[in-house]
């Protein structure tokens, strides 16, 4: 195939006749070759068929006449070179192969060789960690074992002072054994020797005493000889001195008059002081000044006494009916102070927390009197003292100028109906007394009694009233000026004057005091002035100081539960003392409660 390529141009192309003739001849001897060879299949050219070589030559043949046959073998020679490029880029590329298949390799060898580290760094601190532990084991165990060894010692340090301690007790039991007997044994020795000298010595001791006891009574009677001539001879020269006897004589008799007028000068001024500077114990509070507090509140004093009367109904909230009656009470004692005129008793009955006692202190105020408060509570604990203290009350209110509006609250407390209830006869006293100081009208005093129960009163007492005035429960109004006036003093006023820790969020709070006026039904004013007091309480006790509206309800929530529970606990007392003692309630308060009962049944319903 050389010449295929252009190998050996020059020479001439083998025959294609005689390649003909002899593809012939070999045809045509192919059948009997065929039949003689076809029996041998090792035979590589039995089976070959050259009609490939013959349209080779052909196009060999017909290339070499063509006029592009050197562009065809450049084309060749191309293909040929592209080829051996094409080889030689393949070599490349396989040795690339090789070098990135090697590069691989190391990768890998330096993967495992990585791996084998951080194996063989892993198993040595497995190993190492291991080993640590024994040796913290091994470390446990000589401390378990040194401390075993150190009870075991101290165990038998312990046995050992406790054989040590027996032994030496054992010893000094032994010791005063021994000296108790030896003892003994002196004591008896000592005894029988004493006895033996005694008898021997009987009649030498018998006349030692004689003679002791001779010159002791001789002793004796030479003493009272001389004594006796010492004071004749005294009282003797003293009769018959009549000048001496005069002045004993008016001596003793001064000194007795002086120590008696000293003794009774004495009590007159301390019941005097104490009238005029002191305070009984039944007055619990007072506005008259008394000289131990003109000294310890000086600027306090002079406040006082520079003070101009107030108004009666000063931060006192009442019904208009109610407000009137007490206003023309408060004028018309006024008015009798003025003109020294006898002032009336009144008695105030009505629910707990209504405006009793701070009428009682604002009446005393605006007529320009001194009040002072005491209870009934305080006068049965004073036994037989209570008689005592009553009239050091009364005569204490009568030595002021000013006069003095004498507040007995809670007044049912002792001055109970003596016919039906069962007192003592020391309250009985106290009770007789108080009658007999108040049974006439005064000019230095006014009686205001006041009461829950005012049906319990002695009618001894009753006759004593010269004006009744009843504090009933606040209507709705009456509720919302409270609420007014008490958010007011304290949620307002510390949220905006001071440095007090008090805000208040923004909500309408006109409104929100009419809601809770409306909700607080039943409630007297002390338990509206406590609702102000849990709302600051609640204000003070926030994270921010913020009292928000949601607050608001919440406490007002509480205290009408509060209230609720509390009408229940006295309907049960009422029920259950209404056939033993015949508890009756105020018209005000079994309202209050008929109205809750209606509101909880229409609640259920």
């Amino acid at each position: 195939m050389s010449w295929l390529f252009g190998w050996g141009w020059g020479s001439g192309a083998p025959p294609v006749e005689e390649q003909t003739a002899a593809g012939a001849e070999g045809a045509g001897g192919a059948p009997g070759g065929g039949g003689s060879g076809g029996d041998k299949p090792g035979d590589k050219w039995s089976n070959f068929d050259p009609t490939g070589l013959e349209r080779a030559a052909k196009a060999a043949k017909d290339l070499d006449k063509s006029r592009h046959a050197k562009e065809a073998l450049g084309l060749a020679r191309m293909q040929e070179q592209t080829v051996q490029l094409e080889h030689e880029s393949k070599v490349k590329e396989y040795e690339a192969a090789v070098e990135q298949l090697k590069g691989e390799q190391i990768h890998l060898q330096g993967e495992e060789r990585r791996k084998t580290l951080a194996e063989e760094t892993k198993q040595n601190q497995a190993r190492a960690q291991f080993q640590d532990k024994l040796a913290r084991q091994r470390y446990d165990d000589q401390l378990r074992q040194q401390q075993f060894l150190n009870e075991e010692n101290l165990r038998k340090q312990e046995d050992s002072v406790v054989k040590q301690e027996s032994m030496r007790k054992a010893t000094i039991e032994h010791e005063m054994e021994l000296r108790r007997k030896n003892d003994l044994i002196r004591v008896e020795a000592e005894a029988k020797a004493r006895a033996q000298v005694e008898r021997e010595n009987a009649d030498l001791i018998r006349e030692q005493i004689r003679l002791k006891a001779a010159e002791h009574r001789q002793t004796v009677l030479e003493s009272i000889t001389t004594a006796g001539a010492v004071f004749g001879e005294g009282f003797r020269a003293f009769v018959s001195d009549w000048d001496k006897l005069t002045a004993t004589v008016a001596g003793l008799t001064l000194l007795a008059a002086g120590v008696y007028t000293a003794r009774n000068a004495t009590a007159v001024a301390g019941r005097y002081i104490e009238a005029r500077l002191g305070r009984p114990s039944l007055v619990r509070e007072t506005s008259r000044i008394t000289v131990a507090e003109a000294i310890k509140h000086p600027i306090k004093t002079t406040k006082r006494l520079r003070s101009r009367p107030q108004d009666a109904l000063e931060g006192v909230v009442l019904s208009a009916a109610l407000e009137g009656r007490v206003r023309d009470v408060a004028i018309a004692t006024r008015n009798t102070r003025q003109n020294k005129g006898l002032y009336r008793n009144i008695l105030m009955y009505g629910p707990p927390g209504t405006g009793k006692t701070l009428f009682a202190k604002k009446l005393a105020l605006h007529s320009g009197m001194d009040y002072a408060i005491m209870t009934g509570g305080d006068v049965a604990p004073l036994g037989r003292d209570g008689v005592t203290a009553m009239h050091k009350v009364f005569d204490w209110a009568s030595t002021s100028r000013r006069g003095v509006l004498l507040f007995v609250d809670e007044a049912d407390a002792f001055l109970r109906k003596r016919s039906t209830e069962k007192i003592s006869e020391d309250l009985r006293a106290t009770l007789n007394a108080f009658l007999y100081r108040t049974g006439e009208q005064s000019n230095k005093f006014m009686l205001v009694l006041a009461s829950n129960q005012p049906e319990q009163f002695d009618w001894a007492i009753n006759d004593r009233i010269d004006e009744i005035v009843n504090f009933a429960l606040p209507g709705l109004d009456e509720r919302e000026r409270l609420v007014r006036m008490y958010f007011d003093k304290f949620v307002l006023g510390p949220a905006t004057t001071g440095r007090q820790r008090l805000k208040l969020a923004q909500f309408d709070y006109g409104q929100k005091c009419s809601d809770i006026a409306k909700r607080a039904e039943g409630m007297s004013g002390r338990e509206i002035s406590k609702l102000g007091v849990a709302w600051q309480a609640a204000a003070y006790s926030s994270e921010d100081g913020v009292l928000t509206e949601a607050m608001i309800d919440s406490r007002v929530d509480d205290a009408v539960k509060q209230h609720a529970q509390k009408m229940d606990w006295l309907m049960m007392e009422a029920g259950e003392g209404a056939g033993k003692v015949g508890v009756l309630l105020p018209r005000e308060m079994a309202a209050g409660l008929a109205a809750q009962e209606a509101a909880s049944l229409a609640q259920r319903v």
